[in-house]
C-alpha cells in the first residue's frame, strides 16, 4: 500500500515468487491478485489490509488479469489451461461457480466488466490468421453469448475499461 505521493506504507504479501496483478473490489474491501505461492499461477483474494488470504482458482495454468464485477460479487479473468488457449472465465468472488465464457482460440485477455455487470469487454486476436496482430476489442455476455466486435483496427487495441456510467470507453492502442 502506498500513499498518494508513492511512499510505501505497508507490504501486503511476503511470499517467494510472483504476487502481482492486483485489483481492488468496488467496495474497496477486497483485493484479487495472481500468485505463484501454490506452485501454479492461481487467483487469490484478501482483505484490503492483506489479511484473510484465500486461493480461489485451482486449475493448472496461468490465471490472471482479474477484475471484480461492479457489485463485487463476481470476478472475470483470463486463463491459459493445458486444453485451451488463453480464454476468459467468470466465477463468484469466492471462486465458486467457475464458468468458461469464451472458446474462441488464440489469445483472449484483458477482460473488464461493463457497468451493468452483464457484459464483458476484452481484447482478442481470434480473427487473426496467425498468432499475432491484430488485437481488437470485443464484448460478450457473461454467459458466453452475443459476441460483438467493438474495434476494427489492424494493429493492437487492448486493456479496455468503461467509465462508471458506461458512456465512455478507454483503451490502449498502437494505431497511428
Amino acid at each position: 500500500v502506498a500513499d498518494m505521493n508513492g511512499k510505501i506504507l505497508k507490504q501486503l504479501t511476503n511470499t517467494p515468487g510472483y504476487d502481482a496483478e492486483p485489483t481492488v473490489s468496488p467496495k474497496g474491501d477486497k483485493i484479487v491478485f495472481t500468485s505463484l505461492r501454490s506452485g501454479d499461477l492461481e487467483l487469490y483474494t484478501m482483505n484490503i489490509d492483506g489479511s484473510d488470504v484465500k486461493q480461489i482458482t485451482f486449475g493448472l495454468g496461468y490465471d490472471g488479469g482479474a477484475f471484480f464485477s461492479p457489485d463485487g460479487s463476481k470476478i472475470v479473468f483470463r486463463a491459459s489451461r493445458p486444453k485451451t488457449n488463453m480464454e476468459l472465465y467468470v466465477c463468484n468472488a469466492d471462486g465458486s461457480d467457475l464458468r468458461q465464457v469464451t472458446n474462441l482460440g488464440q489469445a483472449n485477455w484483458a477482460p473488464y466488466f461493463h457497468p451493468s455487470g452483464k457484459k464483458i469487454i476484452f481484447a482478442s486476436n481470434h480473427k487473426s490468421v496467425s498468432r499475432g496482430l491484430p488485437f481488437n476489442l470485443f464484448m460478450i455476455d457473461i454467459d458466453g453469448t452475443n459476441l460483438e466486435q467493438i474495434t476494427y483496427d489492424g494493429f493492437f487495441d487492448a486493456f479496455p475499461m468503461f467509465s462508471f456510467d458506461g458512456k465512455k470507453l478507454i483503451f490502449s492502442s498502437n494505431r497511428n
